[in-house]
């Protein structure tokens, strides 16, 4: 099932997309329900909905699928083989002592207030940062809480998955030991535009694809993953109860803007896609904030 947080006639919605993508059918939730977007539909009974007459997708305003997401994004850094060689060789890698693959998954987070649409701009003030790079991810969605998560049962916790970039100040992130900083500007995780249940993607074997400005920069495939979902979720757990409706973006791949010699860091005007494949596209302008 692919869903989505939307605004129609002035309210916030969330509804279950069709099979071709045409129309969106809104779900019967009170205000403060639809309020938390997605998170709404985590731990009701699908079949027990009550889905109201579908609209045209193209009518409605999509929302990011947790417009604010209930506390801090976990995320995972170096998680992908071949970007864990070009982000340590970077000189932007506060990780690197560890050596260029990590031993264990490094875990840091992102603020709520982070999430934007896809469509949302994504603010850069050049005062604070000149080297704003992009990271593609795919993210996890709990679905039940629970804490000292072992693997093996860990894909029972998941109730689906969707798209975020992990934007990032790179000058930030190598400036000071932790990269909460250089993570959590304003605007600096575009998410969605969907999410999908668990069944619908093979996590596996997914492919993550980037464009900026339409020339590829990122193609890679899930199965490049150095720690999978259950390793993460067990890791995060270990101490830390996770929640249903916590988001888990678990690494990006190889070709970000520092992998680049000099790096391709993002401009005004810019324009970032992602695609994750069978969850759809997210796509995000970048554009200079003004006073």
């Amino acid at each position: 099932m692919r869903v989505a947080c939307i605004r129609h006639a002035g309210e916030r919605r969330v509804g279950i997309v069709s099979a071709d993508g045409q129309s969106i059918s809104p779900v019967a939730l009170s205000s403060d329900e639809a309020a938390r977007g997605v998170a709404a539909l985590i731990g009701k009974e699908i079949s027990a909905l009550d889905v109201l007459s579908p609209l045209p997708l193209a009518s409605v305003e999509i929302e990011a699928p947790f417009p604010r997401p209930d506390r801090n994004i976990f995320c995972v850094g170096k998680n992908y083989h071949a970007h864990a060689l070009e982000f340590s060789r970077s000189g932007f890698d506060s990780s690197a002592a560890q050596g260029e693959l990590p031993p264990f998954p490094i875990i840091f987070s992102k603020v709520p207030e982070t999430v934007v649409a896809s469509g949302a701009p994504v603010l850069i003030d050049p005062e604070v940062s000149p080297a704003i790079d992009y990271e593609a991810e795919l993210a996890v969605i709990i679905g039940k809480g629970g804490r000292g998560i072992r693997p093996e049962e860990a894909m029972d916790h998941v109730w689906g998955y969707t798209i975020v970039n992990d934007v990032t100040a790179r000058d930030l992130q190598g400036r000071y030991s932790q990269w909460l900083i250089g993570k959590s500007q304003d605007t600096f995780c575009p998410m969605g535009p969907f999410a999908v249940t668990a069944d619908e993607i093979d996590v596996a074997d997914t492919t993550v694809t980037t464009w900026v400005n339409g020339e590829v920069r990122q193609n890679a495939n899930t199965r490049d993953l150095i720690f999978d979902i259950p390793t993460i979720v067990a890791t995060i757990s270990a101490g830390v109860t996770l929640k249903p409706g916590d988001i888990i973006a678990t690494g990006t791949p190889e070709g970000v803007g520092i992998g680049f010699k000099p790096p391709k860091y993002l401009r005004d005007g810019d324009v970032v896609r992602v695609e994750i494949s069978g969850i759809g596209t997210l796509e995000n302008r970048f554009a200079e904030r003004r006073a």
